[in-house]
């Protein structure tokens, strides 16, 4: 299980990551359903860790995409993992076992700057290493859908400021969402203020709350 020495926190959930991806950032957002109405689909990602967000949402992907449609995954990460953590961490989950060793296979063995792969013609990655206010401010606008995904806001608020979260808003477009596993109070308001129409939904693995909404 990994954890993070910077923030005192882990990964991801404890019980299991890759389903809470699917209840928290997939489903949060939408998806796969939005997916059969896009040709081209933009995500954008607070916090690549392991990557285990980026493996689920692409094998989802695979099952559900068109012909000719493309996914676009763009991830902020301020620590990169090494290929050999990434594959560690990962290879708990079978069902992302093609997902993993395609990542971990193209991974650089010095992650630094900008990370750009092409995977298989129609899922791209991009993961930005560094600040994630800087890497959001230099994108440009165009998001469908963003994963929320920082460490706990308790132990990492930079990652939930106004200003971020108002960045975040103008490089999405109309009818784009997000959706987080946060539910602090500030965090909802910082969201709020920033325009989001913001809803509580029911939290994964027993979380009482977790927050999703809409453009």
């Amino acid at each position: 299980m990994p954890y993070s020495t910077q923030f005192g926190d882990h990964f991801y959930c404890r019980s299991d990551g890759r389903l809470e991806c699917g209840h928290v950032f997939l489903a949060g957002n939408g998806l796969p359903e939005r997916w059969l109405a896009a040709a081209d689909f933009r995500i954008g990602e607070l916090g690549f860790g392991t990557g285990l967000n980026f493996c689920e949402t692409w094998r989802q992907w695979k099952l559900h995409r068109g012909t000719g449609t493309t996914l676009h995954f763009t991830s902020l990460e301020l620590y990169p993992m090494q290929a050999g953590e990434i594959d560690r961490a990962l290879s708990h989950w079978p069902e992302i076992d093609a997902e993993r060793q395609a990542l971990v296979g193209n991974w650089p063995e010095k992650p630094e700057g900008r990370v750009d792969l092409d995977l298989d013609g129609q899922m791209r990655l991009t993961v930005v290493i560094g600040p994630a206010s800087k890497g959001v401010r230099a994108m440009q606008a165009g998001f469908d859908a963003w994963f929320l995904d920082g460490f706990a806001p308790s132990r990492n608020p930079d990652m939930w400021s106004p200003e971020l979260m108002q960045a975040i808003y103008e490089r999405t477009l109309p009818g784009g969402s997000f959706a987080t596993y946060a539910a602090a109070g500030f965090v909802r308001r910082n969201l709020q203020a920033a325009g989001f129409a913001v809803e509580r939904r029911p939290g994964f693995a027993g979380k009482r709350e977790m927050l999703c909404g809409r453009k």
